[in-house]
This record gives C-alpha cells, structure tokens and sequence, in this order.
C-alpha cells in the first residue's frame, strides 16, 4: 500500500464520513460533494449551512470535514515558523500555496530571509486591495530593517485563480526593488499564488531588472 498520499479527494473525505446513507456509500457522498463545490477549496470556503444542505450530510460530519480543512491549514501554518531555506520559489510555494489559494480576499506577505536564505519569519503587510495605490513601501520594509533581514519576498494572491501578474502588480515591484535597493537589503522576488499555481516575478522578469549580459570572450592573445 502506497498509504492516504496515494488516495484521491472523494477517497480521503469517503474515509472522514465513514458511513454513507440508506441511499449512497459514503464514496458516492464524497463524489458529490467535490462535484458540486468544485474540489477541496470550494469545500474549505462554503458555509456550514450550505454543506449541511447536501444530500447525506449532517452537522456531524460536516463539523468533521471543516475540522480536517482546517487542520491542514493550521499545520502549513506551524510549518511557516521552522526556519526553513527558501532557495527559490519552489520552496515558497511549498510552504504557502495552498494556504494563500483557499484566500478570498488578496492578502500581502513578507518573507523575511538571513545570509543563508533561512525564513526568519512570514509577515502579513496588507489584507483587501493590494496594489500600489493602498500599499506604502515603508511598511513593507519596516519590519526587514527592524530584524536586519539580509533579503526578502513579497508573496501574494489573487482570489480570482490567476496569478498573471498585472500592471499595478509591475508598478509595485519596480517601486519596492528602487526603495529596497537605498535600502541595501536584497529583494529575491515578488511571487503571486492563485488557483493552486504561482508565478515568480523575478524568473519572469517581470518588473525587475533585466539580467546584464554576460561579457564576451576574449579573443587569446596571438
């Protein structure tokens, strides 16, 4: 057996209801219930009324299911306090992208980094409208001068799935990069999560610099 990790959604939740109705196994319940809300995020963001109202489904087990969501988001949470390296943006995604997708509102976060690309800590800036026009620079970097962070990443998501960045996305990156750059502390990135997928700013180079060029070979001495 290859354990839960090899199990599907409606497979996991089948084993969480444990018993289905006069009706339906509980398999066929867990089927319906992915169906009708479009997977786990759309199970973690209905209301107790509204999964109470499926067919099958009482207070009981659905307590249970919201239990379960929400102690997964609480151990990707804990996980948020090791200090964990985050060499790319791989190991960010690994750490938050689950939690930022379930989102509904744009949330902003700093991660904050030491000389060996350790996370110090994970900092929520600003939580609604995130864009140039609300977010003040300073209070992005206040809390990296307060813990004389060496480097940071600014994550955020977009709740409506897609995580192209967009012009107001660009403006602050550029805005955070000169103001980081006064500053001396080195800014890594500006990743964007929604949908269960990521983009890196800086992989793209979007809003950032572009690479220089490497230099041309000298031609040897004859």
């Amino acid at each position: 057996m290859n354990g839960a990790s090899s199990l599907s959604v409606a497979e996991l939740l089948a084993i969480l209801l444990r018993t289905g109705s006069s009706k339906e196994s509980a398999l066929t319940q867990a089927q319906g219930l992915v169906a009708k809300f479009d997977g786990l995020l759309g199970i973690y963001h209905a209301s107790f009324a509204e999964l109470c109202s499926v067919s099958g489904l009482g207070p009981a087990k659905v307590s249970q299911i919201k239990a379960a969501l929400e102690l997964a988001v609480r151990i990707q949470k804990e996980q948020g306090n090791e200090r964990r390296l985050m060499k790319n943006p791989d190991d960010i995604a690994d750490l938050m992208l689950a939690d930022m997708s379930m989102l509904e509102q744009e949330q902003l976060r700093v991660v904050l980094l030491d000389t060996r690309m350790r996370m110090i800590s994970c900092v929520t800036v600003y939580q609604g409208s995130v864009h140039t026009i609300h977010v003040r620079i300073s209070e992005l970097l206040s809390e990296a001068i307060r813990v004389k962070a060496h480097a940071f990443v600014l994550v955020h998501n977009h709740p409506s799935g897609d995580p192209t960045p967009s012009s107001a996305d660009v403006a602050m990156t550029q805005q955070v990069a000169a103001a980081a750059k006064l500053m001396d502390i080195e800014f890594n990135d500006h990743i964007i999560m929604g949908g269960g997928r990521f983009v890196s700013m800086q992989v793209s180079r979007i809003g950032f610099p572009p690479k220089p060029a490497a230099p041309a070979l000298q031609r040897a001495a004859e």
